[in-house]
């Protein structure tokens, strides 16, 4: 509902408002919330992604919903997400949170999945961040590329607790692995 010159009456811009203030505050406590992994030393565990850091979490995305009862937020169209040095993008990223723990359960983003942390980089099309298993999985077309160094498989799982991960082929296909010897140069140093 919308006057004749275009701006909505006052009373349903609060309750947008307020609306938005909400969803936003919710957003805000999972996010920061998120990261219970730790080293035994205190400081945050460091991980491929966004399990392991108490940092907030910035999304950007066209569309956002809230289901309060499934416990779900979703993220739709040109997502962006950002904690510390690393950035995902996606066509989706779903949010599952635990509403009496008020932490993130997983978070799934799918269609051209792309995860960039320093001179880390992956691609798929659906990655998963498990938090309560401290563990991300990959799957689809995923190559996986540090520096020049790179490993294609159908799926990859990481398990970050245990710094293991393990890839494997798709139907009937085989894993790929580059490994780029370093220079005498690089050695050196």
């Amino acid at each position: 509902m919308r006057s004749k010159k275009g701006v909505r009456p006052p009373h349903l811009l609060f309750g947008f408002r307020c609306g938005s203030l909400f969803f936003l505050l919710l957003v805000v406590s999972l996010c920061c919330s998120s990261g219970q992994a730790e080293e035994k030393k205190g400081s945050p565990a460091k991980s491929f992604g966004f399990t392991s850091s108490r940092s907030p979490i910035e999304i950007t995305s066209d569309t956002v919903e809230g289901d309060q009862k499934q416990n779900r937020i979703t993220f739709k169209g040109n997502v962006v997400a950002k904690q510390e040095d690393a950035t995902l993008y996606a066509n989706t990223v779903v949010i599952h949170y635990d509403s009496e723990m008020k932490r993130i359960k997983e978070i799934i983003a799918t269609g051209n999945v792309r995860v960039v942390q320093l001179d880390r980089r992956a691609t798929c099309q659906k990655v998963i961040f498990y938090q309560n298993e401290s563990k991300i999985v990959l799957e689809g077309e995923a190559v996986i590329r540090e520096g020049d160094n790179v490993v294609r498989g159908e799926r990859v799982v990481y398990l970050i607790d245990e710094e293991r991960s393990y890839v494997e082929g798709g139907k009937g296909g085989r894993v790929t692995t580059t490994i780029i010897p370093s220079s005498k140069e690089e050695r050196k140093k």
